[in-house]
């Protein structure tokens, strides 16, 4: 049988999706942002608590990413 996948699994498979499409398609921004939304509102939904430090830790690092690979002209 099956085990639930936790939480910090899900937000870390997650992160990695959203960092591969930073990194390597040219989808425009603010779809990318769309998705980053989603992962903030799933973690939002089971751990309220934690998004502060969601914001702190994913959030930052999407937009760094951003900014070197991508550049602010988007």
């Amino acid at each position: 049988m099956f085990e639930p996948i936790s939480l910090a699994e899900r937000l870390r498979r997650e992160s990695h999706r959203i960092s591969a499409l930073i990194l390597n398609s040219d989808l425009p921004w603010i779809d990318i942002e769309i998705q980053i939304g989603a992962m903030r509102d799933m973690c939002e939904t089971e751990a309220p608590e934690k998004a502060e430090l969601f914001d702190a830790i994913y959030t930052s690092r999407f937009y760094r990413l951003k900014e070197q690979w991508r550049g602010d002209n988007e």
